[in-house]
């Protein structure tokens, strides 16, 4: 990463990070009776920080007290959202009070606010283990295709395909084995991890021997890879490095042709531009030497310029990243900012599908969408 875009990308984060905190930590303080504050204040302060405080420690001393902060901060980073907006709503109805005056007095009193108070932490804690335990077992969503194109005799193929995993101190063996052993139900003929298969430190993985059960994954074909930011956020080259060495073939801004009869294509991510002061190639140039009579599949982790696929013939593009949100309400949020965030979408004549992802990032939660791994059956049908 350049030390340039990692000073200012973590100096906003950190910012944004600390003033959330000390919103939720003021408003919460006004409920705490006084012989308390002490108590209070040193919980918040060791919860607010675990997470940056866990993923330092990994780095520098990976073991089981570093994971155990890093689940900790982990499952914070899931309630503070919803801490947040409990905050938010409560001035917002202390703002419509000023000049309505619709609150019982009773409503400004200490027992009130400590009853409210506790109801949150309930609600929260509620919120959260709900979606811990929806973010644990992925839905298989199932798709079927037709491209219409010759493939040299091949009339169909079945692809699964998983993006998001981000395997580290979080997505570690357990959830990994589920995520493998849903992939090869499939039986299919080739495996897609359309990025960030890596958070972001590969020591976890590398201490977990991940590695191994990505070896386990069985396709006709192979499993095939493309970069995603976080690879390029923790370290391209030895995710990449990894990952190869574990069965798993990474497509850089190149392509393959996979049973002489469909081309897979895999975009290196644009987060190179930002992390590593790298470019990656344009879609047309990587495709130079295709022959776009047969199908092209192609793999670019963020969803970003759909046009740009469309313009160079692909028939299906995968991408992820987006989670659609993860948590609620994101969801509206990556709505916006994407022209697709989850799910199909057909634009021109290429296919698109940007799948919510099978894993997390940072909160092992899911409030706003399930988990998932895609089953593609592609039917390759000239004239239809």
């Amino acid at each position: 990463m350049k030390k340039s875009s990692f000073v200012i990308f973590f100096s906003v984060v950190f910012t944004v990070y600390g003033l959330v905190n000390l919103y939720i930590y003021v408003t919460g303080l006004a409920a705490v009776p006084a012989g308390y504050y002490l108590i209070y204040t040193s919980a918040f302060l060791f919860l607010s920080l675990s997470y940056i405080a866990g993923r330092f420690l990994e780095r520098k001393f990976l073991n089981r007290f570093s994971a155990l902060i890093v689940w900790i901060g982990s499952f914070w980073l899931a309630a503070m959202v919803y801490f947040l907006i409990a905050a938010a709503l409560i001035d917002i109805i202390r703002l419509f009070n000023l000049f309505f005056s619709f609150l019982p007095v009773s409503a400004s009193g200490g027992d009130f606010k400590l009853i409210l108070f506790a109801l949150i932490l309930v609600l929260v804690a509620i919120l959260v283990a709900s979606g811990y335990i929806n973010a644990k077992y992925p839905a298989i969503r199932r798709l079927e295709l037709n491209i219409p194109k010759a493939a040299n005799g091949l009339k169909q193929i079945r692809i699964a395909a998983a993006s998001d995993i981000h395997l580290g101190t979080i997505i570690s063996r357990e959830r990994l084995k589920m995520i493998v052993e849903k992939i090869n139900s499939l039986n299919a003929d080739v495996v897609l991890l359309p990025g960030d298969v890596v958070d972001e430190d590969i020591g976890p993985v590398i201490k977990q021997n991940l590695g191994e059960l990505l070896r386990d994954i069985r396709s006709k074909y192979g499993a095939y890879a493309v970069t995603g930011n976080h690879e390029y956020i923790g370290g391209v080259e030895p995710a990449v490095k990894y990952l190869s060495e574990h069965g798993i073939t990474e497509l850089r801004d190149n392509y393959i042709k996979l049973a002489d009869s469909f081309y897979l294509i895999g975009r290196e991510d644009r987060a190179g531009k930002q992390f590593a002061g790298t470019l990656r190639k344009p879609l047309s140039k990587i495709m130079e030497g295709i022959d776009k009579s047969l199908p092209l599949l192609l793999m670019d982790h963020q969803p970003v310029k759909l046009q740009e696929a469309v313009d160079n013939g692909i028939d299906l593009q995968l991408s992820g990243h987006t989670h659609h949100g993860q948590l609620w309400p994101f969801n509206f949020i990556t709505k916006k900012i994407y022209e697709l965030s989850t799910g199909y979408l057909k634009k021109g004549n290429t296919h698109f599908y940007v799948s919510s992802g099978a894993g997390t990032w940072g909160p092992p939660v899911r409030t706003g969408n399930r988990p998932e791994i895609l089953e593609f059956i592609l039917w390759f049908e000239p004239g239809q």
